[in-house]
């Protein structure tokens, strides 16, 4: 069984505090974090949102590569990007994630939009980050 492992650092309260996250890999290795950054964007510090949105398309990447392969149809690319939205919870009282929406663009020899639009939706329910995410997901897929 494997095993990844991150870590952050934190440094005051919330709202004026700071701090970095890495990764055991060195991948991500002592990455600004802020809260300013995660509700009002930042093209200097990372977000625990951004490192979701990376994991997601990491991961439904693999798992559509795979159904794609199962079906007879190696992928030749995929370019997934994902945008997780983060804001203020509906009823007050704290923050959450609202949704993370994948879009996937892919050249797979041999296969029809239809079949690949199947393939997109499958994976987005059968990738092991999806299946850890309790939020609503949407994934959007073309191919060219």
């Amino acid at each position: 069984m494997a095993e990844s492992k991150a870590s952050a650092v934190w440094a005051g309260d919330l709202v004026s505090g700071k701090g970095s996250t890495s990764t055991a890999s060195g991948c991500v290795k002592d990455a600004p974090l802020g809260w300013k950054a995660r509700t009002e964007g930042s093209s200097t510090h990372t977000t625990p949102e951004e490192l979701l949105a990376a994991a997601h398309a990491s991961c439904f990447s693999m798992a559509l590569s795979h159904g794609l392969a199962l079906g007879g149809h190696k992928a030749t690319k995929l370019e997934t990007s994902c945008v997780v939205t983060f804001g203020p919870k509906a009823g007050g009282g704290g923050f959450e994630i609202k949704n993370s929406a994948l879009t996937v663009k892919g050249i797979v020899p041999g296969i029809d939009d239809a079949a690949f639009k199947k393939a997109a939706e499958d994976a987005k329910s059968g990738c092991p980050m999806s299946a850890a995410l309790k939020i609503p997901m949407s994934v959007s897929a073309s191919l060219g």
